[in-house]
């Protein structure tokens, strides 16, 4: 199977890693160019729709926060975040403004790719038609309720009740799936990380905490008073579905 490729711009204000870091993604199949910052950046995107934005955090003029939280308003358009590695501050923040992942300095660049191609891939799976041999299996229903909100899992969308649509990232949608399949059962965080394909974070990351603070803003009627998504104290989270009259 070949491997996932894509367009990919490099935004850190250091001149030697964003060309050191194109270099490496333009040898290894991608399409790589760079941008000293967030102007530099939006100059770019009109003429080099980009698939995903490799973006460093802390540049002077516009900080990568910043940067990230406008992507994420005009759009859904992948983003992982670089921050320094003893730097949670940062990696929690990221990940509130709708980061799909991060990196942290100094990295490997095999490692980025593979999260470069791990984000691409479930962005890739939101919009995959179905196989044929999906098309002969018995049909599941089209949506499922999720707290207030629907779930169309074929398409990888979060429905509002008016029918339109939720903006989550590609990780959020993970979780959501993660507690779709699993319901009832009492889910860790390392379990969540699991399912959520991040395998790799250190004991004290709370991304998963922070990924269920953003869905239950989205999701439930009351998100200081959640009935969908159940925290279990010194255990995990349970999803509860709704239960239909």
């Amino acid at each position: 199977m070949a491997e996932m490729t894509g367009r990919i711009i490099v935004v850190d204000d250091e001149e030697h890693i964003r060309e050191m870091v194109a270099d490496y993604l333009n040898g290894h199949g991608f399409s790589a160019r760079t941008a000293s910052g967030g102007a530099a950046l939006d100059g770019i995107m009109p003429d080099f729709a980009p698939d995903l934005i490799l973006l460093d955090i802390n540049m002077p003029d516009e900080d990568g926060l910043s940067v990230a939280r406008r992507l994420r308003a005009a759009g859904n358009i992948p983003v992982i975040m670089v921050t320094a590695a003893d730097d949670v501050v940062d990696r929690i923040v990221g990940l509130e403004v709708g980061a799909d992942d991060y990196v942290t300095k100094p990295f490997d660049l095999r490692e980025l790719k593979a999260r470069i191609r791990a984000v691409l891939r479930r962005g890739a799976a939101k919009s995959a038609p179905a196989s044929a041999a999906q098309a002969e299996m018995p049909m599941e229903p089209a949506t499922v309720a999720f707290g207030r909100m629907t779930v169309d899992r074929a398409s990888r969308r979060l429905l509002r009740p008016d029918g339109s649509e939720e903006a989550v990232t590609a990780m959020e949608f993970d979780l959501i799936e993660a507690f779709l399949d699993n319901p009832y059962r009492v889910l860790s965080r390392d379990r969540l990380l699991d399912l959520a394909h991040r395998k790799n974070d250190d004991p004290f990351d709370r991304s998963i905490d922070i990924r269920v603070t953003r869905l239950r803003k989205k999701i439930e009627d009351d998100p200081s008073k959640p009935q969908t998504i159940k925290t279990v104290r010194g255990a995990g989270y349970i999803y509860s579905p709704a239960r239909r009259p």
